[in-house]
């Protein structure tokens, strides 16, 4: 299969299984990834997730550009016709946290698909790059609206107009990454994040990454009114009461996501 799904303690491990073609997406890729992000969506037992790629050489290098030349409809036609998706990784608008473990190459929509996650981690040999406009294209995956929010306009766009590559520090450097590890130690580290993730409270957690990504696009006190909205929410539930009844008796809080 070109996308593997395992879950386990809660978290869900998508992979992406390309590693003769660098993991890079062709249509049926495409579809399996967002259909995985979907399927850990829906399952009530998966709090976290991490999305990687197969080998030690890329994460992800983008679109197969031996399989993915211009589509034979119309742009209305896959517009209007049967439209699935909004855009190529719309399947990853969910509330559940995402964290990518970049392992090597994370070129053109394998960077924008990065992005799109919440958390990045690298590893020392990692390398990013948007470029799209070599190949007269351009990011339309997220890319040009994510990457000046994440590392600031100037960054962005010597990436994106340029078509550089810049290695894992520097991505460290100007915030697109928040950890560079050893390769060995690249797995590991995604996963205690993950485990550190879903031991708290799952509605909590998602209220947190949903407030965050919706605020971004809000003037701060319609922001801060939204805040205050999902903390009335959150007041009441079993998971909030759970918290302080562990922290009064000194156990570890059981949260149920309730």
């Amino acid at each position: 299969m070109a996308v593997l799904y395992e879950v386990d303690e809660q978290v869900a491990t998508i992979t992406l299984n390309r590693p003769d073609a660098m993991n890079s997406l062709d249509p049926e890729t495409l579809a399996e990834v967002n259909d995985a992000f979907q399927r850990l969506n829906a399952d009530d037992e998966v709090r976290v997730a991490i999305l990687t790629g197969a080998g030690d050489r890329a994460f992800c290098t983008g679109s197969d550009l031996k399989k993915t030349m211009p589509p034979k409809e119309s742009f209305a036609e896959l517009i209007f016709g049967k439209p699935k998706w909004l855009y190529p990784f719309a399947g990853l608008e969910i509330d559940k946290p995402m964290i990518c473990a970049v392992n090597g190459y994370a070129l053109a929509g394998g960077m924008e698909l990065a992005l799109a996650c919440d958390i990045r981690i690298a590893s020392v040999n990692a390398q990013f790059g948007q470029s799209e406009v070599c190949v007269g294209s351009i990011p339309a995956a997220g890319g040009t609206q994510r990457l000046p929010r994440m590392v600031g306009l100037s960054d962005a766009m010597l990436m994106m107009l340029t078509g550089e590559r810049i290695d894992a520090e520097q991505a460290l450097r100007i915030g697109l990454v928040s950890r560079v590890v050893p390769l060995e130690d690249l797995a590991r580290t995604a996963r205690e994040i993950a485990l550190r993730i879903a031991a708290n409270a799952p509605l909590a957690v998602r209220a947190v990454k949903r407030l965050v990504r919706e605020g971004l696009d809000l003037p701060l006190l319609s922001a801060i009114q939204s805040e205050q909205f999902a903390l009335g929410l959150l007041r009441d539930t079993q998971d909030r009461i759970e918290g302080r009844l562990a922290f009064q008796e000194k156990r570890r809080p059981v949260y149920r996501g309730r």
